[in-house]
């Protein structure tokens, strides 16, 4: 089987590299690189005292449940396309044609995607994995605003399939989290959940006999953007005292969802 993967390159997105290449016979991996220090060095995120206190936060609980990863290319089947971050909508589709003739493309943490890209990958019913619980938390950042909005419950990821919108195409299922030590354990541990459930379930093929659900717009919470997420908001957030079981989930919100448990 060949896979393709649209990523980044931070540990968790090196994680999924090296989990999704134990299951494939060749790996094409297309990664996006910006900063590995973010609230240090400007880039996606501004720097800044508040931030690099945020991210130091994110960098620990990912570091615990990814391990310092970085790409292993021991069975040697990955092939790798770096670029900068914002390079992926102007780069030739013939520049990527070695990239574009395998059996499952997915998405995680890439550029905002467009154009003939795009129509390519929608034709291929390529798989996206949104840090978010849709359809109530599209966007940026979704899973710290589903904690600032006091919705603990709807803290998660989807896999669905890509379309042109943001975070808008027919959802596969959720992936979510039973680990609650602490908000920022919590929102990577569903990360997790989504790429070990992923991987399980394009090894035995089951990812391709689930049949998507169309997203329901009216239930859409928030549709948040990159400008939203901004120093007094993240000041706001730790101050705030954030429960994480504040509300009984219900599973009816969800589509067959898919657990991590340790």
């Amino acid at each position: 089987m060949k896979i393709t993967l649209f990523t980044t390159n931070q540990i968790r997105h090196n994680y999924l590299v090296n989990l999704m290449s134990t299951i494939s016979d060749e790996l094409f991996v297309v990664q996006e690189c910006g900063t590995i220090f973010p609230g240090i060095i400007p880039g996606y995120y501004p720097a800044s005292p508040i931030m690099k206190k945020y991210f130091e936060n994110v960098n620990v609980a990912q570091s615990k449940l990814f391990g310092n990863s970085f790409i292993n290319n021991s069975k040697k089947n990955i092939k790798i396309l770096p670029m900068l971050s914002g390079d992926l909508n102007i780069c030739p589709m013939d520049l990527l044609s070695d990239f574009l003739k395998s059996d499952v493309y997915i998405v995680f943490g890439s550029s905002y995607i467009k154009e003939e890209l795009v129509d390519f990958l929608v034709e291929q019913r390529a798989i996206n994995i949104h840090a978010g619980v849709s359809p109530y938390y599209r966007g940026t950042d979704c899973n710290f605003w589903a904690l600032c909005d006091g919705n603990s419950h709807l803290v998660g990821t989807t896999i669905h399939l890509l379309s042109k919108g943001l975070d808008t195409g027919p959802m596969l299922y959720h992936a979510m989290s039973n680990i609650k030590t602490n908000p920022f354990e919590y929102t990577m541990s569903t990360v997790k959940s989504a790429f070990l459930s992923l991987a399980e379930r394009i090894k035995d093929n089951s990812i391709f006999k689930i049949n998507s659900t169309a997203q329901d717009k009216s239930r859409e919470i928030r549709y948040s953007s990159k400008n939203e997420f901004n120093d007094e908001i993240v000041k706001e957030y730790f101050e705030k005292e954030i429960n994480l079981n504040n509300k009984i989930l219900d599973n009816s919100l969800l589509k067959e969802p898919f657990f991590l448990n340790n």
